[in-house]
């Protein structure tokens, strides 16, 4: 039986997947996912800031934060939507099996939105950020890291 493996190499700002449909096979590039609001800065996403408040004693003052941060809800609504896209190849079956290349924040963001088969077919990952490397460069490490 031939096994389909999808690779999503995610960051911030955008992700791509590719996928790899035997051993040894060269990987292609299925889908390149940008995703510009991922550059931006909480300064740049906060308008409504929650501003400064001072101590109840003293005169000492400090931000007033929110539980996430603008950033992070972004992050997080595009983990979402990766998740999405690996579920829906995984139960078109076009991949049998996912990997998982990420820094560790997105990472984490990217298994917690993961459903149980979702999250037993992305078998192997990898904390690290490939995001500003160009296609043929992602390729060849992740032959290398993973023996593909």
């Amino acid at each position: 039986m031939t096994q389909h493996t999808w690779i999503l190499v995610a960051h911030r700002a955008g992700a791509r997947i590719f996928a790899q449909t035997a051993p040894h096979q060269t990987l292609t590039l299925v889908e390149s996912i940008d995703h510009p609001e991922g550059r931006l800065r909480n300064h740049d996403l906060n308008a409504d800031a929650g501003g400064r408040s001072f101590d109840s004693h003293g005169s000492h003052r400090h931000a007033l934060e929110t539980e996430h941060s603008a950033t992070d809800h972004l992050a997080e609504a595009f983990a979402k939507s990766l998740v999405a896209k690996l579920r829906t190849g995984r139960e078109g079956k076009a991949c049998d099996r996912i990997i998982l290349v990420a820094d560790p924040r997105m990472l984490g963001k990217l298994r917690d939105e993961m459903d149980a088969f979702t999250a037993a077919a992305a078998d192997r990952s990898l904390d690290k950020d490939l995001g500003n490397l160009p296609d043929n460069e992602v390729t060849q490490y992740l032959v290398n890291a993973f023996k593909l």
